[in-house]
Order: structure tokens, then C-alpha cells, then sequence
């Protein structure tokens, strides 16, 4: 079943491919935060793509879902 935290709505495995690939997960990660309507966000994660890429491994492994800056 697909979760509402994974990228698109797409199953976790699917999430997880995207994640690995650091390029695709960039852009899914700005892309999701642009349709959640977090420009901030975004903002962050287009210039702080590299290390949220790797928080994004790290939480999708160990939590199954992608890592939420500034989720409040």
C-alpha cells in the first residue's frame, strides 16, 4: 500500500530506488515539497541537496519513510 510520506505516493521500495539515485532524488525531493506547497523546503533542498540525500537513505532504510525538513 502506497504512504502518503513516500515520493508520489509510490510504494516504499519504489521510494527507496529513487532515493539511492541521487540525481532522481533531488529532483523527486524538490518536486514533492513543491506539491506539499513547502517553498522553503524546497528552497533548502536545492541547495542543500547532497546532504539531505543522504539523510533521505538513512530514514528511508531505518524509518521507511523519506526524510521531512522542516515538517511542522
Amino acid at each position: 500500500m502506497a504512504s502518503k510520506k513516500d515520493y508520489f505516493g509510490l510504494d516504499w521500495i519504489i521510494s527507496l530506488i529513487l532515493a539511492i539515485i541521487m540525481p532522481a532524488a533531488w529532483i523527486c525531493g524538490i518536486i514533492t515539497r513543491l506539491q506539499e506547497g513547502k517553498i522553503v523546503a524546497a528552497i533548502i533542498r536545492i541547495f542543500g541537496g547532497w546532504l539531505i540525500w543522504i539523510l533521505d537513505l538513512i530514514f528511508m532504510i531505518t524509518h521507511k519513510s523519506i526524510f521531512r525538513l522542516l515538517d511542522m
